[in-house]
């Protein structure tokens, strides 16, 4: 089971988010988005953060273990919505998806089966696993 993380925004300002993980602290601050000021970190900048790090983590002990000369992983990560109308699969056509676009570099002296093996590779981390499996996320209202 993973450590609880526990979030938390209040007046006046609700868009500034207070995240505890353990003794770890941190915010999310949404509150410049209203006047097109980029004041920190969006939810979604972490949820880039955790798959860009997981992939990259999962590469280095992917090359560890088969003692491959990769000296650094590098993965640009970027978010989109697009029109379901643009996904064959999709049911609803008026509807948005999410795309990330996950962008690798690779450095060291691999070759190109190497290579090509790390990119295979890249795409089984386990955020982004989970994330393309789906999350079912159950809400339980407590009491004040």
């Amino acid at each position: 089971m993973s450590k609880v993380v526990t979030v938390s925004a209040e007046q006046p300002n609700g868009l500034v988010a207070n995240i505890q993980m353990g003794e770890q602290r941190f915010t999310i601050d949404e509150s410049g988005l209203e006047k097109g000021i980029d004041t920190g970190p969006t939810p979604y900048d972490y949820i880039l953060s955790a798959l860009g790090s997981c992939t990259v983590i999962t590469l280095h002990m992917y090359a560890q273990r088969k003692q491959w000369p990769l000296q650094k992983a590098e993965v640009s990560l970027t978010h989109e919505r697009i029109y379901a109308t643009d996904c064959a699969q999709c049911d609803d056509q008026a509807a948005k998806i999410s795309r990330i676009i996950k962008k690798l570099k690779l450095i060291g002296e691999l070759t190109p089966e190497q290579r090509l093996r790390l990119e295979i590779i890249a795409s089984k981390c386990p955020v982004q696993k989970t994330l393309q499996a789906g999350i079912v996320i159950q809400t339980e209202l407590l009491p004040a």
